[in-house]
């Protein structure tokens, strides 16, 4: 398993019922987790001393229920000298997924030791966790995603990380139209990250199924790799798709061209009440090991 165990502002207390209890710097919170299947809780006392909690609707949604009244609409984490605005919002989130940290450090590593200029598409890119992680490597980064406001958000964390000066590009775009025009233009990318939906629509209505359109993509975006590609990511939080099918992908994909190494398996995040390991989706790396 892929574990992010070097966070110091955020912490998995707790994950029980349905639902897991964090501390995001100095505030706690307590959102749903349907992975969390199980009944027994460590820390018993801490669930209700929360400064907020997301509670679902049974008939869909849900809203924040706030107990601090201190609490700010928003403030920040780091992780190492990286700097994330976090902000509770609708469906259970907070602008952050903290085990995609353990990619942050692998692709990272890899974009430091590789000596040359490194180019990263960075696709389904949110609020640009990867995108940050990436320029502090030293990356030039094209952050691609449909939603202006995620957009607007990821800008936001470069400059709070104090890297807004770096070579980076922002486009509000349907992933695929862009990839398509990337190709025409005749761009080219030594890296790969995306994350992207089990559904979704994009700016224009566009429809996204990952089980239909996931590995279409990924035959496209081989297209876009440089002659000497470093790294290909592919993070997936849909239930039922498993990391060999990830892996199947890769090695028909961007391994049958290049070669390489591939390593899919569950990321997952470490409750610090008991040990044990929350799984947080699953993760198709796949690396140039010339």
């Amino acid at each position: 398993m892929f574990l992010a165990d070097n966070w110091k502002d955020y912490i998995l207390i707790d994950a029980s019922d349905g639902e897991k209890l964090e501390y995001w710097g100095e505030y706690l919170l307590r959102r749903p987790d349907p992975l969390a299947a199980w009944s027994k809780r460590y820390e018993k006392s801490l669930w209700t001393k929360t400064d907020a909690t997301y509670h679902r609707s049974n008939t869909g949604g849900g809203k924040w229920q706030f107990f601090n009244k201190n609490l700010p609409e928003r403030w920040t984490i780091n992780y190492g000298d990286l700097v994330f605005n976090i902000k509770p919002m609708g469906f259970k989130h907070t602008g952050l997924f903290p085990e995609q940290a353990t990619n942050w450090d692998w692709f990272g590593n890899l974009i430091k030791k590789a000596n040359r200029p490194i180019r990263v598409l960075n696709l389904f890119a949110y609020t640009g966790g990867a995108t940050v992680a990436a320029l502090y490597a030293g990356a030039e980064v094209v952050h691609v995603d449909a939603s202006k406001g995620m957009v607007t958000w990821a800008k936001e964390n470069v400059i709070s990380s104090g890297l807004g000066d770096k070579s980076i590009r922002y486009i509000v775009d349907d992933v695929k139209k862009f990839v398509m025009r990337e190709q025409r233009r005749g761009r080219t990318y030594d890296a790969v990250i995306m994350d992207p939906p089990s559904y979704g629509r994009g700016p224009n209505g566009e429809v996204w199924k990952i089980e239909n359109e996931l590995y279409p993509l990924v035959c496209e975006c081989t297209k876009l790799l440089s002659d000497n590609p470093l790294f290909f990511l592919i993070n997936s939080y849909t239930t039922g798709l498993s990391a060999q099918v990830l892996t199947n992908i890769l090695k028909m994909t961007v391994a049958e061209k290049f070669g390489g190494k591939i390593d899919s398996d569950e990321v997952g995040l470490k409750m610090k009440s008991s040990n044990l390991i929350l799984p947080c989706g699953i993760s198709g790396r796949w690396e140039n090991n010339k």
